[in-house]
């Protein structure tokens, strides 16, 4: 990248989680979290224009996506995803910070903006809208489009979802990389990071394990997570952005989500849900001011 990077380990919950880190410890940070089917390296593109521009980054892997995270005695659900981001941050010192997620990750950094607003400068959510504010107007029209690109939610849930996602070098996970961003040619570099998650069966199972836990309502984690889904959004100055070409979210309920969460949702062409490895140079053009604008420090690029 051009740059020097470093590796952070956290030791939580029996697990050591590790992280990437990148730039000045002394600047204001900006925590990068991804989603699925995906790593760190997602944000390869758009971590020189961070850096560049001032910010230093640290981009986690979520638990379970890395051997010393794997543990089948482990919770793997976006409220213990939340609580990561948040002993992260302490861990660095509880630097200014501005959270950014994509797919999971964004839904783990909704999360954490909920529970302790004041804790970040501002919030930015790739490929999943802002949640908050009570029922849109309009989404009913949206949820038979959903209904379909959601239909393989059913198959992470499966039982046997590591070993079908594992198969022929993560043919499946390949597949979901190219329905969801159709048009994206990407490298097998590019994908390889991915692959080498889901070709471990161990990693697979953690990894759909959120799945596993998003509707098990009988579990606490569970109700906790759609309570706060559902909860007003957080008081933080709030960006959301997707991909026209979207394959696994609908881009019009997207827009009634975050409008009526009182988010700045933008739409970005040429592009579908893994925006920020597709075009990299179209998201930094849309989150270096959000970013600028809210860590109270004049930063030129």
């Amino acid at each position: 990248m051009g740059f020097s990077e470093s590796t952070l380990t956290l030791r939580r919950d029996g697990l050591e989680l590790t992280a990437r880190g990148f730039g000045p410890a002394d600047a204001p940070l900006v925590m990068l979290l991804h989603g699925f089917p995906d790593t760190p390296h997602g944000w390869d593109g758009l971590i020189p224009a961070l850096v560049d521009a001032g910010y230093q980054v640290l981009a986690p892997w979520l638990r379970g996506y890395t051997r010393g995270s794997a543990d089948r005695r482990a919770r793997y659900d976006l409220m213990a995803v939340a609580a990561d981001v948040a002993a992260w941050h302490a861990e660095l010192g509880g630097p200014p910070t501005h959270l950014v997620g994509h797919d999971w990750g964004a839904f783990a950094a909704m999360v954490a903006a909920k529970q302790e607003p004041r804790q970040w400068l501002s919030l930015s959510l790739l490929a999943i809208p802002s949640f908050g504010g009570g029922f849109a107007p309009g989404i009913v029209r949206c949820l038979p489009r959903q209904l379909l690109l959601s239909s393989y939610i059913p198959v992470m849930q499966a039982r046997a979802s590591a070993r079908l996602l594992a198969r022929h070098d993560a043919a499946f996970v390949r597949w979901l990389w190219r329905r969801w961003s159709p048009g994206w040619e990407f490298t097998d570099l590019e994908f390889a990071p991915t692959a080498a998650v889901f070709t471990d069966t161990e990693l697979g199972w953690a990894a759909t394990r959120y799945y596993r836990s998003l509707f098990t309502v009988t579990q606490a984690p569970s109700r906790e997570f759609q309570q706060l889904l559902m909860a007003p959004a957080a008081e933080l100055p709030t960006l959301a952005l997707a991909g026209a070409r979207d394959g696994c979210l609908s881009v019009e309920m997207g827009r009634l989500l975050s409008q009526r969460a009182g988010a700045t949702h933008a739409v970005l062409e040429d592009c579908g849900h893994f925006l920020q490895a597709e075009r990299p140079d179209a998201v930094a053009a849309h989150l270096l001011p959000h970013l600028r604008a809210h860590d109270g420090t004049d930063r030129t690029a």
